[in-house]
């Protein structure tokens, strides 16, 4: 991703679900979606590439539920109800969720959508992070408090370099239904 000029800041990508040219495309097209239009509150990791996913969720009036990094403090919820327009583009980002957002438990709300952050994900529905599994354990967090079901869609924005042949997954490695790229929405064959 480097080396064809898609990776952006934060740099260099190793070690980081990275950031990438056209994450506000996937951004859109995930608005585009009939289960993120009918979804009232979503879940999405904290990484830089799904921050454009977490504005324009605030700027769709949704309620947003964040990890902090690494869950070393939990959970967030921001609600947009009383936002301003600076204030959701502020809360959208780490800092900003912390100065706007509050800490809840993971049983304290209904996640109707869940995005994750991937390296790389397959056709299949396989994805790979950043290797330390807080995607699954945010996963595993939620549904064990009750806060999403198994008919939760799982949902992941990355670049099209992003998305591979075969992806090698465990059996606690949670797959994705859905594949947003900034050209295409691809449902996956799980």
């Amino acid at each position: 991703m480097e080396e064809k000029n898609i990776a952006t800041f934060p740099r260099p990508i190793i070690g980081r679900i990275p950031n990438f040219v056209g994450a506000d495309k996937a951004a859109q097209n995930l608005s585009n979606l009939p289960e993120y239009k009918s979804a009232q509150t979503v879940f999405c990791n904290p990484d830089s590439p799904q921050r454009p996913v977490r504005e324009t969720v605030l700027r769709d009036g949704k309620t947003l539920v964040m990890a902090t990094p690494r869950l070393r403090q939990g959970l967030l919820l921001i609600e947009s109800g009383s936002l301003s327009p600076s204030q959701i583009s502020e809360a959208s980002t780490i800092h900003g969720a912390f100065k706007i957002g509050r800490s809840i438990e993971a049983n304290a709300v209904k996640i109707n959508l869940f995005v994750a952050g991937s390296v790389a994900v397959s056709l299949d529905g396989a994805r790979l992070g950043k290797g330390t599994g807080y995607s699954d354990q945010e996963y595993a967090l939620l549904k064990n408090a009750g806060a999403l079901s198994s008919k939760t869609l799982v949902v992941t924005t990355v670049h099209d370099a992003q998305v591979v042949e075969d992806i090698i997954s465990s059996e606690w490695d949670v797959p994705v239904d859905v594949i947003v790229t900034p050209t295409k929405i691809i449902r996956t064959k799980k």
